[in-house]
């Protein structure tokens, strides 16, 4: 965690309890952190699971790498250091909006392990959820949807993840998801079934009190 240039902040805690929102809410707040290669299917995975928990009830939003970099990351580039910044903010932003009880859902490439580890190390225990969107280079190379791909491979994007630039896969992931060999439909029930599994959300025949005793265990 980067300490703060000031020793003149003080943490100001809220009135309403982290608890108090998930009794109110009816799931835990938590992180889901989609990672990746380029193409790899982050994006319309996690898009797909924010409709179907928005669809329970859920609150949930997701943070997209592209729309972040379109406002508050704008200033980034793609350099081993802008990477690393990028992906130390989102953290911060995806641990609030948990914090606040929602079910937040991050679509980044995120490349460097360590990155990804110092966001799941701002998150209390159970609260991160890395998920894994393993799909072979040639496959996110045949998909390319935006021909990046294609004009990594010209010299005409440089720090390409994947090409010119490293990835590195993660090594004990809560959830790995073949997006090269499963469905839409399949990749979604995984998640979903971890997440009732890890009793962030009711499972079918279960009640608020259920899910109390559980945050409370």
């Amino acid at each position: 965690m980067t300490t703060p240039k000031s020793k003149n902040i003080t943490w100001a805690h809220s009135a309403i309890d982290h608890e108090t929102r998930v009794r109110r809410n009816q799931h835990k707040g938590a992180v889901l952190w989609f990672t990746g290669l380029s193409s790899s299917g982050k994006s319309t995975l996690s898009r797909e699971v924010e409709r179907r928990l928005f669809e329970r009830g859920c609150h949930c939003y997701i943070l997209d790498g592209d729309n972040v970099r379109h406002g508050l990351n704008r200033d980034l580039g793609f350099s081993p250091a802008d990477r690393e910044e990028n992906i130390r903010r989102i953290g911060e932003v995806a641990n609030l909006m948990r914090d606040a009880g929602m079910i937040t859902l991050t679509a980044f490439i995120s490349p460097y392990r360590r990155d990804r580890r110092g966001c799941r190390d701002l998150v209390p225990d159970g609260g991160f959820i890395e998920i894994y969107c393993q799909c072979s280079l040639e496959e996110c190379e045949r998909r390319d949807p935006k021909g990046l791909y294609k004009k990594a491979r010209a010299g005409q994007i440089p720090e390409f993840t994947g090409i010119s630039a490293p990835y590195e896969a993660p090594e004990a992931a809560e959830i790995v998801v073949e997006t090269d060999k499963l469905s839409i439909e399949e990749s979604v029930a995984q998640i979903i079934a971890y997440l009732e599994a890890q009793r962030i959300l009711q499972a079918n025949g279960e009640n608020g009190q259920d899910l109390e005793r559980a945050v409370n265990s």
